[in-house]
This record gives C-alpha cells, sequence and structure tokens, in this order.
C-alpha cells in the first residue's frame, strides 16, 4: 500500500529556501531548492559514505550539506521531510545541519 502526502508541499522564498529529504532502505540523500528559480543549489547524499544506512551516515550527510550550504551563503531553510518520521536518520541529519549553521 502507498503511502500519501498529508500536506501540500511549502514553497520556498527567496529569503528560505527548502531543504528536502529523501530516505530509503539503504541511503538517505539531502537538498537545498529555490523553487523560484526551479534550481538545486547543494545536495548531498549517503551514496558516497561506508555508513550511510545508519544514523551516523546520516549526521555525515547533515554536516556536509551545512557546510557546503555556507559556501554557498544559504543560512534560512525549511524542512521538507516528505513522508518520512521526524525521527531516527531523518531526525539525525536535521539535528546536525542545525548544529553546523543552517537555521530552520
Amino acid at each position: 500500500m502507498k503511502k500519501k502526502k498529508k500536506r501540500a508541499i511549502k514553497k520556498s522564498t527567496e529569503e528560505r529556501l527548502r531543504l528536502r529529504v529523501y530516505k530509503s532502505n539503504k541511503n538517505i540523500s539531502a537538498q537545498i531548492i529555490d523553487d523560484t528559480r526551479g534550481i538545486t543549489i547543494v545536495s548531498e547524499t549517503s551514496l558516497k559514505m561506508k555508513n550511510g544506512s545508519n544514523k551516523e551516515g546520516a549526521k555525515a550527510v547533515g554536516v556536509s550539506l551545512a557546510k557546503k550550504a555556507e559556501e554557498k551563503n544559504v543560512k534560512k531553510v525549511f524542512f521538507d521531510r516528505g513522508i518520512s518520521v521526524y525521527k531516527g536518520r531523518v531526525k539525525e541529519l536535521a539535528e546536525a545541519a542545525r548544529e553546523n549553521g543552517l537555521q530552520f
């Protein structure tokens, strides 16, 4: 049975971009998207990492994404977790990104 979204996706503005998180069984990825221009500013995935399927891998993705965003002068984002529940790997990625400079 497929999961259905229970809410509409909010669009990003020029002040706040959208931090989109996708989680599969083996990996986790995140992108910072500018919906006004229709482009991805920064992206990071755990495909390259050894421990991509656990919380440490998600934390590493959050740290790396925050550092890349800082280089592109992105500070404020809003968190779009999609249909994923805010716990486990999604929560670790979000907390690591917050600790390293992203505000949401």
